[in-house]
């Protein structure tokens, strides 16, 4: 037997066809599994150990009697019998169908397991431009495959079932055709999708406002046919490619902190640039925020004499998505350092009419041009 295994072995359609049965049994096993795994709330944990156990055991009996046969191995008669059997029954239509669901699976998970080799969980946590266009072109990628694996499947299924393949494609090609002409907006999205994925306009994780600012938020998910924007308050929006006529990006490259405080008219202005200029450079050399700036600190000095305020600004460059958090940082600071250098912020001035004690006199003017008179008494009682 040995003697004829090794002579077999040195066939090479042996080994495709015992790597094609080794495949499908790994698929029915692991169909298996997920059935059970469906099944799980409706069974006992004991009762469900069990039957995957006896369900692993069964796999790996009949994939070993096909192995058997494949190898032609007569010498072991109970096993070379068992396995011609299940070898044909795996070609009747109900075996070729449970492989083609069985083999759908595997190229499922597998396509996920790609993804996440691909963008790992721990490389999603850092921003940057390279992330966000592997990210993005890895879930269009990801989904685009499993469209094609759940076509395929149908198709073959279709085809173990005796269903003209051929025919049915070109009935659906004639409908597809006519169903284009009504679905000009669904066309469009799915070529602004490509182009947006193609020059890289945004991608998964950046933060972007669409047509002049009406949504924004950050982008959760990107596909050829739509954007899916996340707002500050957890709100969703979806918004179809076709529809977004123009993109301002707020984290692509770099940012930029419009570091800005309005003082009022009588305060010293250059003993509050001072200030300001002190809290930028403390702010840029402090380890905890130093590694988001791109460039030292701009000082604009007076940029804008308002009504009723004189507004000082500075700019910093730092790295995207990091100027809300160093926005926020610089406000806390500089009002802690005008307070303590005794200027005021500007606040909006307010006016007040004081009216004396003697009661005021309204005249009304008639149709008839007669004039009328009444005092009314504004003091307060």
């Amino acid at each position: 037997m040995l003697r004829h295994l090794l002579s077999q072995f040195a066939q090479p359609i042996l080994w495709l066809e015992l790597a094609f049965i080794l495949l499908a049994g790994f698929a029915v096993w692991r169909l298996g599994g997920l059935l059970l795994r469906l099944l799980a709330p409706h069974l006992s944990a004991r009762l469900q150990r069990s039957l995957t156990w006896l369900w692993a055991a069964l796999a790996t009996y009949a994939t070993l009697a096909a192995a058997v046969h494949g190898l032609g191995l007569s010498e072991v008669p109970f096993l070379y019998d068992q396995g011609n059997l299940i070898i044909a029954g795996f070609r009747a239509t109900s075996g070729q169908v449970l492989v083609i669901g069985a083999l759908a699976l595997i190229a499922w998970n597998l396509v996920v397991l790609t993804a996440r080799r691909v963008v790992p969980e721990a490389a999603t946590s850092e921003f940057s431009r390279s992330t966000v266009r592997v990210q993005t072109l890895v879930g269009v990628i990801e989904g685009s495959l499993r469209l094609m694996i759940v076509l395929l499947a149908g198709i073959s299924i279709l085809q173990a079932l005796g269903v003209n393949a051929a025919a049915l494609l070109a009935g659906v090609s004639v409908l597809g055709l006519a169903v284009g002409f009504g679905a000009q907006s669904l066309i469009k999205d799915v070529f602004t999708g490509f182009f947006i994925l193609l020059e890289d306009q945004y991608g998964v994780g950046d933060v972007i406002s669409v047509n002049n600012s009406t949504l924004g938020g950050g982008v959760e998910r990107l596909s050829l046919r739509s954007t899916s924007l996340r707002a500050l308050d957890g709100t969703v929006h979806i918004i179809p490619n076709g529809q977004i006529q123009t993109v301002s990006v707020s984290s692509k490259d770099w940012s930029q902190v419009v570091a800005s405080v309005d003082v009022s008219y009588d305060a010293d202005i250059d003993a509050a640039l001072e200030v300001l200029e002190s809290v930028s450079w403390a702010l840029h050399t402090d380890e905890a925020w130093s590694g988001r700036f791109l460039a030292e600190p701009e000082l604009l000095g007076v940029s804008t004499l308002t009504q009723n305020a004189v507004r000082l600004q500075a700019l910093y460059r730092v790295l995207p998505k990091s100027q809300w958090a160093l926005g926020r940082e610089f406000n806390r600071r500089i009002k802690l350092a005008l307070d303590a250098a005794g200027i005021e912020i500007a606040s909006s001035q307010r006016s007040s009419l004081l009216l004396s004690g003697a009661p005021l006199t309204v005249r009304l003017l008639g149709e008839d041009a007669s004039t009328a008179s009444r005092t009314v008494n504004l003091k307060k009682p």
